[in-house]
């Protein structure tokens, strides 16, 4: 599999078929690991870079879950490829700005990824739909344990594995769920959810992570720290305070559809026909549309449209994306024309369904 091939195929944490995945996108569970026998990522010139690279390839072809994946050597890449797999949630924008012998490693169905030179020497990563963080947490321990054993960690007996970050020396471990909160910001409680969040240890960030700005109220919740605590601490703390979360977003809802119903159907329906009509639409509003849309179809007003549609859409109509589906390079008035009409293609199959939801009063009642 090549970046091409990947543009046309679909993450699976996308699809929409885990638990909660009417609230919860995706669980990420991502481990650093260092080799002993040399200094962090910053410290390392361009022949020990690449003894890194060939060590990782040498045990990743060792390891059962590893074997026969796609190595991609990121400074071989355009800026536009790496756009699309930062966008991909399978690199990060410093991985996305190396340059000689940073690797990424893509398994099937994009389960399982890892970056190679980035902060750390080696991060795995496992994303899956919904909240299945314990699932997830399993993949990445036993792709972990298989690898220790042709590899050497930085590891130390008081502080537990070396890490560039000292937030991620002990386990190493961020957990982390991607999480679609719109009644709790639409109800305005959302910093009170986010301050409470804090309040407990846990970091809330943007759509793509760290230093990044929340799109289409969707919300990463992850560990700040991992020393001290074991992995199975900090998973099962992240899932609990997630699974609170997930109750006071239903709630929300709940309230929204007995206090505001008219107002909520028709917010969720003016969304839907602007991107089935819209012939300029920004990234931005796009991910706000979507998000509306998407509420919709939780609270079955809307029934002709189902979650995995939606969560491709956000990840096809990005930047990148978007210019790989197209064949070409485009400016951003160029992109936010041709997103209005890739989305238009999507939705106008359904939009007669839609319509007959509608006019039975099966969903939103048209003014």
């Amino acid at each position: 599999m090549t970046v091409e091939e990947l543009v046309k195929e679909v993450a699976s944490w996308l699809d929409g078929t885990g638990p909660m995945s009417s609230i919860v996108l995706s669980s990420r569970i991502r481990l650093a690991r260092n080799l002993r026998a040399y200094p962090f990522t910053n410290r390392l010139g361009d022949q020990e870079l690449n003894e890194v690279l060939d060590q990782f390839r040498l045990a990743a072809q060792e390891s059962k879950f590893l074997r026969g994946g796609l190595l991609i050597n990121i400074g071989q890449l355009s800026n536009l490829d790496r756009g699309f797999l930062m966008e991909r949630h399978l690199i990060s924008p410093d991985l996305a700005k190396g340059k000689k012998s940073r690797g990424l490693y893509i398994g099937d169905h994009e389960v399982v990824s890892v970056m190679v030179n980035e902060e750390d020497h080696i991060r795995l990563q496992a994303m899956q739909s919904g909240l299945q963080l314990r699932d997830t947490w399993e993949i990445i321990d036993r792709i972990d344990d298989e690898l220790s054993e042709h590899t050497e960690y930085a590891f130390s007996d008081q502080y537990g594995y070396l890490t560039a970050c000292p937030t991620n020396v002990g386990t190493g471990l961020r957990a982390s769920v991607l999480i679609h909160l719109p009644a709790l910001v639409l109800t305005k409680d959302i910093d009170r959810v986010i301050k409470g969040i804090s309040q407990v240890g846990l970091a809330v960030r943007g759509f793509y992570g760290e230093g990044t700005e929340v799109l289409g109220n969707l919300f990463q919740i992850s560990n700040q720290t991992t020393l001290g605590r074991s992995e199975e601490d900090i998973v099962d703390n992240i899932e609990r305070v997630t699974r609170q979360i997930i109750d006071y977003e239903e709630n929300a809802r709940k309230t929204l559809l007995a206090d505001a119903r008219p107002q909520i159907e028709d917010k969720i329906w003016r969304a839907y026909g602007i991107l089935n009509n819209a012939r300029v639409l920004s990234s931005q509003e796009l991910m706000s549309l979507i998000s509306a849309v998407r509420l919709g179809v939780s609270l079955r007003i809307i029934k002709s449209i189902d979650i995995a549609t939606l969560n491709h859409l956000i990840m096809l109509m990005q930047p990148a994306h978007l210019q790989k589906l197209s064949r070409k390079t485009m400016d951003a008035n160029e992109r936010d024309v041709r997103r209005a009409e890739l989305v238009r293609g999507k939705l106008t199959p359904l939009s007669d369904h839609t319509e007959d939801d509608r006019q039975r009063g099966k969903g939103g009642s048209p003014r």
